[in-house]
Formats: structure tokens, sequence, C-alpha cells
């Protein structure tokens, strides 16, 4: 073996991983690849681009995390990514990673690619749970007649990873690339054969593949040969489809697919194996869903587990962020008194201890509620409940004209709006796409829970978790009622059923959820040194401007601007110039709503006894409807750009304040009436 090995040269070797959705891919791809990788865009589109290394038996392996997809004739915009690098990019090694519980499913992609050509490995993954459901599969036999190496792995344990580097180390070295083909029956394959003689030579896509695809009226492969002014091809292959359809009764597209898992399912009688007692009987992840998917059960259950979060949220992070706050609170005293001792500048005094230590030490003191809130969800995601979430809501999000997987973009905007708005790629429908942009910055992101964070502690002390669960709750009935308003006036078409895998119920591993908490959180402490610093340091300039004024009082430069965004606040129950000021510099970024204040008050200390002279529990309220509704930050308004173009962005920012001031006043007006009866 060594020998084979030496025959790769010293260049990278590029390894593309696809696979379906749910089938662990991308846990495969940060178990290969660790801290070595970093992500960009695919070039001419925006959809993530995902690239990490790693070294075997000295060789540098680059890895390109595809988007999931279910086969080679793309719908969306991820689909077409994956296609369209597996074609033209032509990887040197492609592993196919495979739900090892669902092979049927998955090797239709499998053979789709082998048919491809190229160098390939199967990965059978969560070979676990197969082993433990009682399915044995021979690889050997699999392999021989797909002539492709296939490896086992279980990869939330880290089991047959050795394995499947081997693999990819083997199949590299080798010369020899996949000669797999399904036999579509002896008219198809005179068909082919005759069309494959009459064709030049093609240098993108194997003959056959082309064909095969031509056949089945793949429109884009149709659009490529018009396109290299081989037209006549292209009329040739439907005439022989037609030819073909009047004998068979019914479409190519359907013949093909029939014949492909005709393929599959004599290969899975020949390699696989189910024990006997394990035959029969539902699964645990089925009784599970039996209770967690039920209709009538399924949206109670979720809503539950929504305020259990928000719950624990609060119960355990509370106590950690009065320490940091007591922290912050003790700096900013011994700065102070520091600064005294030096005889320093009262301006650099007050710009550490208003600007820097009030603003952003504000916001961090929140830094453990939002670590325990990302907790919850990466335990949520990493479960298989989030997939769920989505399912249970498919008939919810169908009564409002929507796409059933337009909810998974509404959840991750729990995390942050940007990554929400990126993820509606998966989305089929341009039209459905775009509504889902608009609808989810209504979907309250971790930036927001800071505000709440800080008014429910002054306020709604007792219950913390259940205000901030009504919040989320109405950032939801506001998208749905706007999905309801916005589709029969802009996206008018039939919304199409959904069809997505439920991933087995897995318990999560201590390594992999803390991981993804902490790439959160650190996201959040990103922009607390960059965003939010500077956004406090102008807070702070434009309060001690002019000298001549007292420190942020109304003669000041950020006075004045509160002073004119005043009277449009008043009737929501906030119309002192500080409120509207905060609200102004938290479109930079949801956070400085809470750092401006600090700056402006001095810090979290000062917040929790001046609030009160300015708010009511009602006018406290109104402001988080304001904070969750109106613009979105600078990233989202871009993100939505960029998806979309700026007349949709622009529309979004319009629409979000309107809402936004709309439902602050009058819940506020609504709410001072029934006081007042």
């Amino acid at each position: 073996m060594p020998k084979t090995v030496e025959k790769i040269d010293e260049e990278i070797v590029r390894v593309a991983l696809a696979g379906n959705p749910n089938t662990g891919k991308s846990t495969m791809f940060n178990a290969l690849t660790g801290s070595h990788q970093h992500v960009g865009n695919w070039p001419g589109v925006t959809v993530e681009k995902k690239v990490g290394r790693f070294f075997y038996k000295n060789k540098e392996f680059e890895v390109i995390d595809l988007p999931g997809t279910y086969g080679l004739t793309a719908s969306s915009l991820d689909e077409r990514v994956a296609r369209d690098f597996l074609i033209r990019d032509k990887p040197d090694v492609t592993v196919i990673v495979m739900d090892s519980t669902n092979l049927e499913r998955n090797l239709y992609l499998a053979i789709s690619v082998l048919e491809l050509g190229g160098k390939i490995v199967l990965d059978l993954n969560m070979n676990d749970i197969a082993e433990h459901e009682g399915i044995k599969i021979d690889t050997e036999k699999m392999g021989k007649v797909l002539g492709c190496p296939v490896v086992k792995t279980d990869v939330f344990h880290k089991n047959g990873l050795e394995d499947l580097k081997e693999a990819i180390l083997k199949a590299a070295a080798s010369p020899k690339k996949s000669e797999f083909f399904v036999d579509y029956s002896e008219d198809v394959e005179n068909e082919i054969s005759k069309l494959e003689r009459e064709f030049d030579s093609e240098n993108i896509y194997p003959k056959r593949f082309l064909i095969i695809r031509l056949l089945e009226g793949d429109p884009e492969i149709v659009k490529y040969l018009e396109k290299t002014g081989r037209k006549s091809i292209t009329e040739e292959a439907m005439h022989s489809a037609s030819k073909l359809e009047k004998d068979f009764g019914y479409d190519m597209e359907t013949w093909m697919i029939e014949r492909r898992y005709d393929f599959i399912r004599g290969l899975l009688k020949e390699s696989v194996r189910v024990s006997k007692g394990k035959k029969k009987g539902l699964t645990v992840s089925d009784k599970i869903d039996m209770v967690l998917t039920n209709r009538f059960l399924g949206i109670p259950i979720f809503l539950v587990v929504m305020w259990a979060t928000f719950e624990a949220t609060f119960t355990i992070g509370g106590w950690l962020a009065d320490y940091i706050d007591m922290f912050f609170g003790w700096l900013s005293g011994v700065t102070t008194v520091g600064m005294g001792t030096i005889q320093a500048p009262a301006w650099l005094t007050s710009f550490l201890t208003n600007g820097l230590i009030g603003g952003v030490g504000t916001v961090l003191a929140f830094l453990p509620n939002i670590m325990i809130l990302f907790l919850a969800i990466a335990i949520l995601e990493d479960s298989g409940y989030m997939a769920r979430a989505a399912f249970v809501m498919d008939k919810l999000m169908h009564a409002i004209g929507l796409h059933g997987k337009s909810f998974i973009p509404m959840i991750i905007g729990f995390g942050c709006n940007v990554p929400a708005i990126m993820s509606t790629r998966t989305l089929s429908s341009e039209k459905d796409r775009i509504l889902t942009i608009l609808i989810n910055p209504f979907m309250s992101c971790s930036a927001r829970l800071v505000i709440y964070i800080l008014f429910t502690s002054i306020f709604f002390k007792s219950n913390q978790g259940t205000i901030v669960f009504s919040l989320y709750l109405l950032g939801i009935i506001v998208a749905i009622l706007s999905a309801k308003i916005l589709k029969p006036i802009f996206f008018k078409h039939e919304t199409a059923p959904l069809i997505m895998e439920l991933p087995p119920y897995r318990l999560p591993t201590a390594r992999i959820t803390l991981i993804h908490m902490w790439e959160r959180s650190s996201a959040f402490l990103k922009k607390a040194g960059t965003v939010i610093v500077a956004g406090v340091v102008l807070v702070w300039f434009l309060s001690s401007f002019p000298t001549s004024a007292q420190y942020a009082s109304q003669q000041t430069l950020i006075g004045h601007l509160g002073m004119f965004l005043a009277p449009i606040f008043k009737p929501a129950g906030f119309g002192f110039w500080q409120a509207g000021v905060a609200l102004f510099f938290g479109v930079i970024a949801k956070e400085t709503v809470v750092g401006t204040m600090g700056t402006l008050f001095g810090g979290s200390g000062n917040l929790m006894s001046t609030l009160p002279h300015y708010f009511t529990q009602l006018s406290a309220y109104s402001f988080m409807i304001m904070s969750l509704l109106y613009i979105p930050c600078i990233a989202t308004i871009g993100a939505i750009y960029k998806e979309t173009n700026w007349k949709w962005a622009t529309f979004s920012v319009i629409y979000s304040l309107t809402i936004g001031w709309t439902f602050a006043v009058a819940f506020y007006q609504i709410g001072s009436l029934i006081m007042n009866m």
C-alpha cells in the first residue's frame, strides 16, 4: 500500500463532502477539520461555503462541505451549488455521507454521483444506530457492486474516522475512477448508445451522464447544450424520449428514477441484513414522535419548550449576571479613584467610566443569560427536536401561505436574524424565500434579549421568563400576520407540500453542544468588542459636546437628537429623549439600546435605580415591543439587501418601523384606557 500512496503528487487533495440533509455531514466536516476551517461564499452567489483542511500521513487534504442535497436535479440555490461543484469543479475525491438507517433514500444520491464519474468514497455514518436497530451492512459486497470503497463511521463518537481518512487517501492515490452505471433497460440503453455515437467531445459532463439527463428532460442540461450551440442533440434526445415514453406509457424521468431504485433495492437485498427480532416494532424515535409531533399536542409542547427555555435563561443566568454587574460597578469606582489619583483629564475619566465601562459593561453583564439561551438552543438542535418543530408548524405555515421549511429560518432567527435570512436559500421557491426573509426580522434574536433582561429585571422580577416568552410569541404572531397580509399582495402562488426527513433523536454530547454554544457566544462577545464599543463611544462623544453643557443633558448634541425623536414615541409611553436616542442607536446593533442607556445613565447599577423614574410597567413593556418589532439592525438590513435587492431592503425598514410603532402605541394606549377605567 505505501507504494500506492507515493503516487499522490505534492499538491493538496481536494475532498468534497456530499450527502442528504440530516446525515451528520457537517458534523463529519467539523470532526475531520477541527479548527482548521473558514467560511466564505461560493463565487457568484451568497450561499455559505465551508472549507477546512486536515493532515493525514504527511499529506494535506482540503475539505469542502457542500450544501445538503437529495439528488443532482437541483431545485433550490443550495442544491444547485452542490451539483455545480461536483460537475464543474471536479474534486479529487468525493465522500458521500449517508445515514446507515436510511440507505434506500441516501443511495439515490450516491449512485447519481457514481454515474457522474470521479473517485468516490461512501461513508455509512450513524452506524451505531444502525447496529442498535439490528441492521448489518456488508461493506465489502456493497463496495464490490458499486466499484468504490465503503466505510462505516459513527461521527458523534468519532468511530471510524481513521478508516475514512485511509479510504480517502487510497482513493486519491488510485488512478481508477468510477465506471459505474445503471442498466436502464435494453430499449433505453440502445437510445443512449445511439445518442453517444452522434455526440461530439464533451469536457464538463461525461457523455453518458449528460444523455441520461437529457432523456429525463433536465432543464439545466438542455439550457447548457443550447448555450454551447448543440441544440440538434437536444432535439434528437427529446425525440428519443418521446418514443420511449410512448412505449412505456409514462414519462422518462419516472422510468429512470424507478430503475435506479430497482437497482438500489437489489443492492440492499444482497448487502444488508436486518435481525429478525429487530424488524418489527417502533424505534425509540418513533415512540417519542408519537407524542412530540402529535397533531394536537405538537404545538402546545413546542410552546412549553420555549417557555422552559426562557425560564432557565433567567433562573440559571440571573445570579451569574448579578456578579458580573457587581464587577463592572466595582471597576467603574476603582477607575474613577485611579484616574483622580493621577489627575487625569475629566473627559478621559468620563470616557472610561461612562463610555466604555458604563456602555459595554452594561451589555456584557448579560452574557451568562445569552450563553444559557444558546446552550438550550444547541441542545434542542443536537437532540433532533428543532427539525420536529418545523414539522409540527408545517400545517400552520401552510394556513398563512408559507412553506413548512420557512419555519426553520424563523427558529434560527431566535439566535440571529442574519444567518436565519441566509438559511432561506434552502427554499426552492423564490417568492417563498423573499417572503420568509421579510418576516424573519420579527423573530426575536439574542441581541434583543439583552434589552428584555434589563427591563424585566427592573419591572417584572417575579415573572421574567413569562414576560420574555410573551415577547418571543408576539414576534412569531406578527411574522405570521405579516405573511398573511403580504402573501396575497406580492407573492401569489401555490405552496408546495413539506417533504423532509426527521433525524433520529440523539443524546447531545457535551463537547459538541458546548462548541455550538461557544461559537454563538463568541460572536456576541466579538460584537460587544467591536460594533457595540464603536456605538457607545459615539454616544459618549455626542453626550460630551459641547463641553460647556452638562454631560448627557438636553443641551448636548445627543440631547438635541433625542429632543427631535421624543415626540414620535410619546404616544407609546416613552416620550423622553433618552429612549429615542437609545432606539436610534439600536439600529447599529440591538444591544446598543442597552449600551446607550448605560452610557447616558452611568452603567447598569444606575439604570436599576434610574429607569423606574422614566418608565412604568406599561411603558416598559411597550418599549420592549418597539425594540422587538422596529427597524432591523444594520447587519440584518445588509443581509436582506444581499439576498434580495435594495427595494426589498428599503421596504423591510419602512414596514418594520411602521409595525413596531403601531403595536407599541396600540398596546400603551389600550393599556392606559383599561387601567384608568
